[in-house]
Order: C-alpha cells, then structure tokens, then sequence
C-alpha cells in the first residue's frame, strides 16, 4: 500500500530547477532508497516531503491525505521524521534529555504515548545507546551522534523515518552497525534513505528512486536499478 506519493512535484530557486516535476510512489514497511550526485535534487525533493520547503506546484499525499500545504510541525504529527544530514542533537544535553525532548513532542499529539521515560528508553535500546543515555551528546564520536538523531526520529513515533545521508562519516564498523540497525527499524517504521554509499544501497533498500537534474533517471527494485545501464554508467561507475 503506498504510504507517501508525489504527483508533477516542482521547485525552483532562480532559473535552476532542482526537483522537476518529479512522481514518485513510496510502499508502507519498505526501506525507499533515494540515490543521484551532488546537485541531483535529493535534498530538496525530501524537504518538500516534510514541509521544510514549499513546492511551486504538484500535489503530495501521505496516508491517503494530501499534505501539499501543510507545515512541518503538521507532517511531524502525522508521522513524517526527517533527521538532517548535518547532526542537529542538543550538544550540551544528555543523550537521555535529546530523546526524551523528541519523545515529549509525540506525547502532546492526540492519542500520543504520554509515558515520555518509556518511549525514550525504547528508542534509546532499539539504536543500541541505553549505556550511554547519562552521556553529554556533545561529547560523543560522530557514528554516536548520529544515533542520536536516529533516536530521536524514533521518539516521535513516524510512520516514515527520513535518513539523510546516514552514513556520511562513519566507519565500516559503524557502517555495518547501522543496516543491522535499518534492518530492525523496518519492522515497524517505513525508510526512506538519501544515501551515496552504494553497497549500503544495494544491502538495505527494497527500492530506489534515481534522480538525475532534479528528475527521477529510474526507479524500481535494487536488481533492476543495479542493471540499469543509464544508472550504471551515470553512478555506479560501470
């Protein structure tokens, strides 16, 4: 069933088009890969999928309702997580106050969770960092601070989590970490990863959207995406 879908989605800053009248179909309990180089549109076609960014015509839906015109903080409560992919934690919190300020958010919806302790030391043991929730934010390694971030989507209980380069930074160790992490994650939360890293792409997504000058190159399952000539020759370096 298709959880999230853009029809003829369009931004422009000046003359430059960054996302071009893009359609787009995201399937509930998938991990959606979103891949294309610098410049592509990835960024900004995301932003428009949380409400950081107006577009400048189309139409978006989320669970059966169009949400072209609403405000974040609207889609937040609807169940659309974006994590940055620059860290945006509270440095000189805890790693337990950075999640519970997240799970705090979710409690104030209608029909949210309001045992905020419960639904933060959740999210802290599902991205492995109970051990360290008395830890300032600030003072971990980077693949730390992105589990935080990771933690704190998880908080606000979405219905789509929205990774932005998650990967950018970590170790292979790390790395290894996190698709065991994403791996669990969508049993209960529908993934929609912008990520460069291709063996990450290749493992985790059950399908990936290519966009090429802010328009989609291809789209459909891994397989079919791996054995695209245009994608292989554009991205894939084969």
């Amino acid at each position: 069933m298709s959880l999230l879908s853009t029809q003829k989605l369009s931004r422009s800053f000046g003359g430059l088009k960054a996302v071009d009248n893009v359609d787009f179909e995201l399937e509930s309990g998938q991990i959606h890969a979103l891949i294309g180089p610098n410049g592509a549109g990835k960024t900004t076609f995301v932003s428009l999928l949380c409400g950081r960014l107006r577009p400048d015509s189309g139409k978006i839906r989320f669970g059966g309702q169009e949400i072209t015109r609403l405000p974040a903080h609207e889609r937040v409560a609807l169940g659309i997580a974006y994590t940055f992919q620059i860290t945006s934690i509270y440095a000189n919190l805890s790693v337990f106050d950075n999640v519970a300020l997240a799970a705090a958010s979710a409690a104030r919806r209608p029909n949210g969770n309001r045992d905020v302790r419960a639904a933060t030391h959740d999210a802290l043991e599902r991205t492995g960092l109970r051990s360290r929730a008395s830890e300032t934010a600030g003072t971990l390694s980077y693949g730390h601070r992105r589990l935080v971030e990771i933690a704190m989507g998880l908080a606000l209980k979405p219905k789509l989590l929205i990774l932005d380069e998650p990967t950018q930074g970590l170790a292979n160790s790390e790395i290894s970490d996190f698709k065991n992490l994403a791996a669990g994650l969508k049993q209960t939360t529908t993934l929609l990863l912008i990520e460069h890293n291709m063996d990450v792409v290749m493992d985790l997504a059950d399908s990936v959207t290519v966009l090429n000058f802010g328009q989609v190159l291809a789209t459909g399952p891994r397989e079919t995406i791996r054995s695209n000539p245009a994608v292989q020759s554009a991205y894939l370096g084969t």
